[in-house]
C-alpha cells in the first residue's frame, strides 16, 4: 500500500474506534476483512499509527488546535514517527487513496504546533478530564508526566521460566532480538518497543518458546507475582487466573512443590492454562472451573497464600490498550470497585491463619487500589498490612503504607499496584 492509503486506513479505523465503542483489536479485524490486498507490514504501519493516535489524542488535538483523528493521525506522523510536510502533503493528496489534500490551516499548524507547556494537566498527559482528581490523589503535581508515561509504546517483557532453564540460557536464545535483563526481577528480560511503524519480535516463534523456556509477561506483573513472597511448600490459590499468567509465574516459584489452584469465575479464560502449564513443565497446577458446583469448597481456611488479581479499570495497562481510557466512564469505574471488594471478601474465605492474601490491580487509580485495601482493612480487622516488598532494588517503589505502586515513568513497567494483607487471627 502507498503511504496515502495507509493514512486513509488508519483514519477509517480510529473513525470505526470512536463512532461505534470498538476495541482497537476488533476495529482492525473488521478493516482487515474487507482489505485483503494488505500485507503484513501495511498492517502494522496501521496498527501503529492507530494506537498512536489513542495514545495522545488529547495533546495532539490541542498542539494542532483541532481535535479531529485526521488532524491527530497528521500530527502523529509529522510529531512523533519525523515525516516531513512533504511527504504528508504527498501522502494526504493522493488521488487515488489519499484522504484529501492538506488544508492552509493543517500547514500552519504541522509547521508552528501549539506548545503544551499551558496545556492542562489531563491534555499533557492524555487522559479524560473526569480522571483529573484521581490522578492527582495518586501522582499529584506529577500526573501530567505520570499519565505521559503511560502513553508511550511498551517493550516486550519476559519471564525465564526456571522449571526449563536459566536466564543465561534464555538469554542467549534470544540473540536475535537483543533481549536485555531490565532489572527489579532476576528472572525477566526485554525486548525493546519496536520502531513505530514495525511489529514487534515474534519471540513465540523460536524453539526455546515452543519449549517453554519463557512466557511474555510485563515485569510489573512479574514484580506483582514475586510479593507473594516465599511459596516453595505453600497452598496457594490463585483466585482470578484469567489466561494462568501469574498462574504459572507462581508456579516457577514455587517449584514444582505444594500445590497451585487456578480458578477463574469465567472458565473460558481458563481454556489455555492447562497447555500453558504442560508447556512450562508446571506438574503441581489443579484448575478449579466455575463449571462445577462449589468448586473451591474443599480449600476453605487451608491457603497459605491467596492471590488476587482483580478485575479493575486496567488504566496501568494504557500504553498498551490506549483505547480503553477513552472508553472508560464513571460508571463502569464504579463497577469494577464493586467487584473489588467482592473478590477480596470472597478471598477471606480460603486464607488460614497466618496466610496471607495479595491483592493487585493493574490500575494506578487511588479508588480500585489504597482505597478498595482500606475499606477491606475496616471490614476486617483480622488482617493487617505487610510490606509488599523489601528488596532495595523494590523498597523505592513502596508507598507510605507499604503497598507497592509500580508505573512507566518511575519502574519502566506497566502500572500496578499491589498490597499484601496477612491473616493474624
Amino acid at each position: 500500500m502507498r503511504d496515502g492509503g495507509r493514512l486513509t486506513a488508519a483514519i477509517e479505523v480510529l473513525t470505526e474506534i470512536e463512532t461505534r465503542h470498538r476495541p482497537v483489536r476488533l476495529a482492525m479485524k473488521a478493516w482487515g476483512e474487507g482489505a485483503r490486498y494488505a500485507g503484513s507490514k501495511d498492517r502494522a504501519f496501521i496498527s501503529g499509527l492507530v494506537l498512536d493516535v489513542l495514545r495522545r489524542r488529547r495533546s495532539l488535538g490541542w498542539r494542532m488546535g483541532n481535535e479531529s483523528l485526521r488532524a491527530a493521525a497528521l500530527a502523529t506522523l509529522h510529531l512523533h514517527w519525523g515525516w516531513p510536510t512533504e511527504r504528508l502533503a504527498e501522502a494526504a493528496g493522493d488521488e487515488v487513496h489519499g484522504h484529501g489534500p492538506l488544508t492552509d490551516a493543517e500547514r500552519q499548524a504541522l509547521a508552528a504546533p501549539r506548545d503544551l507547556t499551558d496545556a492542562p494537566p489531563a491534555v499533557r498527559g492524555d487522559y479524560p478530564d473526569w480522571l483529573d482528581a484521581s490522578m492527582t490523589r495518586a501522582f499529584g503535581d506529577r500526573r501530567a508526566e505520570e499519565a505521559a508515561g503511560l502513553a508511550e509504546r511498551a517493550p516486550v517483557d519476559l519471564r525465564v521460566n526456571t522449571l526449563k532453564t536459566d536466564p543465561a540460557r534464555a538469554l542467549k536464545a534470544l540473540t536475535p532480538f537483543d533481549a536485555q535483563p531490565p532489572g527489579l526481577m532476576p528472572n525477566a528480560l526485554r525486548v525493546a518497543a519496536p520502531a513505530a511503524a514495525d511489529r514487534s519480535g515474534a519471540v513465540e516463534t523460536i524453539p526455546q518458546f515452543s519449549k517453554g523456556w519463557f512466557e511474555i509477561q510485563d515485569l510489573g506483573s512479574q514484580v506483582a507475582a514475586g510479593a507473594a513472597g516465599e511459596v516453595k511448600g505453600q497452598q496457594v490459590l490463585d483466585l482470578c487466573a484469567g489466561g494462568g499468567g501469574k498462574t504459572l509465574a507462581l508456579a516457577a516459584a514455587m517449584g514444582n512443590t505444594g500445590q497451585i489452584y487456578a480458578y477463574d469465575n469465567d472458565a473460558r479464560r481458563l481454556t489455555d492454562t492447562i497447555r500453558r502449564g504442560d508447556r512450562a513443565g508446571v506438574r503441581n497446577l489443579q484448575i478449579r472451573t466455575p463449571l462445577n458446583p462449589d468448586p473451591l469448597k474443599d480449600l476453605e481456611g487451608k491457603m497459605g497464600v491467596v492471590f488476587i488479581d482483580a478485575p479493575c479499570s486496567g488504566s496501568g495497562s494504557w500504553r498498551r490498550h490506549p483505547d480503553t481510557k477513552w472508553r472508560l466512564t464513571p460508571e463502569t469505574l464504579a463497577r469494577r470497585q464493586a467487584d473489588q471488594d467482592q473478590v477480596l471478601e470472597d478471598g477471606t474465605r480460603f486464607v488460614k491463619p497466618g496466610g496471607r492474601m495479595i491483592y493487585v490491580t493493574c490500575s494506578v487509580l487511588p479508588e480500585e487500589d489504597e482505597d478498595r485495601v482500606a475499606a477491606f482493612l475496616e471490614r476486617h480487622p483480622e488482617f493487617g498490612r505487610r510490606p509488599a516488598a523489601d528488596a532495595p532494588d523494590l523498597s523505592k517503589f513502596l508507598t507510605a503504607d507499604g503497598d507497592l505502586r509500580l508505573t512507566p515513568l518511575s519502574a519502566g513497567t506497566d502500572g500496578f499496584y499491589v498490597a499484601v494483607l496477612e491473616k493474624l487471627t
